[in-house]
């Protein structure tokens, strides 16, 4: 199946959102009619990108994401991603430039507990600058990597902001380990 350009569009929506949608909230975003959005959500689904979880919502598959540009990953590699790295290849916490809070963490799900008792200074500092992409990139996880980068577009700062990367971590992190 040809996917044009709005189909691809609705599959960035789903995999943006992380959690299943109904066709009406695709359609608001896409600004099409519900019906338009279900007959695009149901052919995605006969061609395999789209499942649905529940009755009347839909969630992009990993064909959908390969789809988008996004790699599907295996059991091997989500272990690989899951790893304990050495502590030159850690994530050290910084508050600014030069201001090193002594905090680092090995792994993801260190990281992921870690974010949510290191100085709100330093989650404001990092994310802006891609610090934690480019670490979730090292580590081979592209998706989270893409996940933490549309984040800096939403204009969160402190608990707000705090609460938004450890629940994007935390649900990747599940999602790795069921893998």
């Amino acid at each position: 199946m040809s996917v044009g350009r709005d189909k691809k569009k609705i599959l960035e929506i789903l995999w943006e959102a992380g959690k299943p949608l109904k066709s009406r909230e695709v359609a608001k975003q896409m600004k099409l009619s519900i019906p338009s959005s279900t007959m695009h959500l149901l052919r995605l689904r006969r061609a395999g990108y789209v499942s649905t979880p529940e009755k009347g919502y839909y969630a992009i598959t990993n064909l959908g994401k390969e789809m988008i540009g996004i790699p599907s990953i295996d059991k091997e590699r989500a272990l690989d991603i899951l790893r304990t790295v050495p502590l030159e290849k850690a994530f050290h916490f910084y508050t600014e430039t030069n201001r090193y809070t002594g905090v680092y963490a090995n792994s993801l799900n260190d990281l992921c507990n870690k974010v949510q008792t290191i100085d709100i200074r330093s989650v404001e500092f990092h994310v802006p600058r891609g610090d934690l992409e480019f670490w979730f990139h090292d580590l081979g996880d592209l998706e989270l990597a893409k996940r933490v980068s549309l984040i800096k577009g939403t204009g969160l700062s402190g608990e707000d902001l705090r609460k938004k990367v450890y629940e994007t971590v935390k649900s990747r992190c599940e999602e790795l380990v069921s893998i």
